[in-house]
């Protein structure tokens, strides 16, 4: 419609004007007043500079709206008046497209700003780079764990973090999986990746997800090994218990008989038998009660409280112990108001425990030294440090202490150090250990 209009009011302005060139040829030739042949060269020649200028002014709104377009420079505005209805009405369609484009990069903008607040939220790391290792997305979560401050530009930027990590990334193909262990800063990590591969502005991307789940894999293990102890325990208790009610029981019919019976010698033995069998029966039922602890602790009763108070009351529980051994037993606290979510009564459980074990392989040593310090680490979170100048761990043994029944000292259980994870496992926090031999080993807690 727009332009069968512009068409027609340019044939009626062509039409007029070879009218006006007639009529100056007319009066040309005709008359002898050349003041009218004069306005009538002057009408001619208004409206063919009319007629030009429209055309130009029509040619460069088509072409200030066509780069508009191409450039997505949607602010442009067609306005003005004077070339006519038609022209009028191209500048209003013109308007109406751009505002459509506006509109739909606005959409646009707006869908990308929520896909964008989504990525940096979700609590897995996420990572877009090309195949030549350029970054060209990396979100909040995968920059706290890999401790990334400043933008990553590259995926070899990662080496400080972890060289396995690098390689594993740029191995790994759309689809595949992988697991990666990386020990940062003492904290032990395992980094399940997966890959999937999409195209962007004709360029390939893969973006990969990162997440820690060494949390998930010690509930895992802890959760196998009591219901291992479930089962071994109902077991050996079913079986047990009778037992130990019977030898009682026999013990005590043999212990009624008289002195003087003619048997005396073997009713003797087979009552020591008796005995014997009554009271490892026993034993062994407070051996498999101690166990099926592991399975019966408390759901934590959470409280906000100074990190300083707990230590003190650890001091004065364990001072006796200490100063009886010769043990000189230090606190630090930074900082000093530094304070913690947790249920006191099973952290210092916990910290006992680790205590206990430091003195017990300090036996004997000069300069025996017990460290007990809190903190605060990089990623915000409250830290406490067991520490000792022991005969430390052995790097194939440390895969193994908390691992339930498992002990280097013939006196223990092999539960405590199970039981102090599985008590840190309901904080949702981690336990772990460094150990240098001879030099100094350290109990982490990760809350």
């Amino acid at each position: 419609m727009v332009y069968e209009r512009f068409r027609a009011q340019c044939l009626g302005r062509i039409l007029l004007l070879s009218a006006t060139i007639a009529l100056w040829v007319y009066l040309f030739f005709q008359t002898t007043y050349y003041a009218t042949l004069l306005i009538v060269a002057g009408v001619v020649a208004y409206q063919v500079y009319a007629l030009v200028h429209d055309v130009e002014k029509a040619n460069r709104d088509l072409t200030r709206f066509l780069q508009a377009v191409q450039s997505s420079d949607f602010s442009q505005t067609f306005t003005g008046k004077g070339l006519g209805a038609s022209f009028d009405a191209l500048k209003t369609a013109f308007n109406e497209v751009l505002n459509e484009f506006r509109r739909a990069r606005a959409e646009k903008e707006e869908h990308s700003r929520y896909l964008q607040t989504v990525v940096q939220h979700v609590g897995i790391g996420l990572i877009a780079f090309q195949p030549d290792g350029a970054v060209e997305l990396m979100n909040n979560a995968a920059r706290r764990l890999l401790r990334v401050g400043s933008p990553l530009r590259n995926i070899q930027s990662l080496e400080p973090f972890s060289k396995p990590l690098i390689d594993a990334l740029l191995r790994l193909k759309p689809g595949e999986k992988a697991l990666v262990r990386v020990e940062d800063h003492g904290e032990l990590l395992h980094l399940a990746i997966y890959a999937t591969e999409f195209r962007l502005r004709e360029r390939n991307f893969i973006l990969v997800s990162i997440q820690n789940i060494q949390s998930e894999l010690e509930e895992k293990e802890m959760e196998a090994w009591q219901n291992l102890i479930r089962v071994l325990t109902h077991e050996i208790m079913n079986s047990v218990t009778p037992i130990a009610s019977l030898a009682s029981t026999a013990n005590g019919l043999l212990s009624a008989q008289k002195e003087d019976h003619p048997q005396e010698e073997t009713l003797n033995d087979v009552r020591d038998a008796v005995r014997t069998i009554q009271r490892r029966s026993q034993g062994l039922l407070h051996f498999v009660d101690a166990y099926r602890r592991l399975t019966r602790i408390p759901k934590p009763d959470f409280q906000i409280f100074p990190v300083a108070e707990l230590f003190g009351r650890v001091q004065n529980l364990l001072r006796a112990e200490m100063e009886s051994r010769g043990i000189h037993l230090l606190s630090q606290v930074e900082p000093k108001t530094l304070e913690l979510t947790a249920d006191p009564e099973l952290i210092e459980q916990v910290l006992i425990n680790l205590l206990l074990n430091a003195a017990q392989a300090l036996e004997g040593r000069p300069d025996a030294t017990v460290g007990l310090m809190a903190r605060m680490d990089e990623r915000g979170r409250v830290l406490v440090h067991v520490t000792d100048n022991g005969p430390g761990i052995l790097d194939e043994v440390q895969e193994k202490i908390f691992i339930p029944f498992f002990t280097t000292r013939r006196d223990g259980s092999g539960i405590g150090l199970s039981l102090s994870r599985q008590i840190m496992r309901l904080h949702r926090g981690t336990i772990g250990v460094q150990s240098t031999p001879n030099v100094e080993t350290i109990f982490t807690l990760r809350f």
